[in-house]
């Protein structure tokens, strides 16, 4: 079941939810930066994207702000891209979405 919010789009998987990231590495931070107009979560990595390091921080950093543990957070699309699809094991996508929005621009 597809689930928009605004103009944030959610996704409701076996199990968990689906949405898209658009990866900003070498950042200042790591950060939760914009809901985009898309549909897609921008969000800033200190992590360059060389040798995976980058989607080694994203799934830290999204563990650490979902409260999960790392192993419930996969990417499912875009490995080796900016623009990637993410999944969260045991959150609807109304929690994904309440806690990214609150996490908006936190260190």
């Amino acid at each position: 079941m597809k689930m928009k919010f605004g103009n944030h789009r959610f996704h409701d998987g076996v199990g968990g939810t689906a949405f898209v990231v658009r990866v900003v590495p070498k950042s200042s931070k790591n950060e939760i930066a914009e809901l985009m107009g898309d549909g897609s979560v921008r969000i800033h990595l200190k992590a360059p994207p060389i040798e995976g390091r980058a989607n080694r921080q994203l799934i830290e950093f999204l563990s650490e702000i979902f409260h999960i543990n790392t192993s419930h957070i996969k990417i499912a699309a875009g490995e080796r891209s900016k623009i990637k699809i993410v999944t969260v094991e045991g959150l609807l996508p109304t929690e994904v979405e309440e806690i990214l929005s609150n996490h908006l621009n936190r260190v």
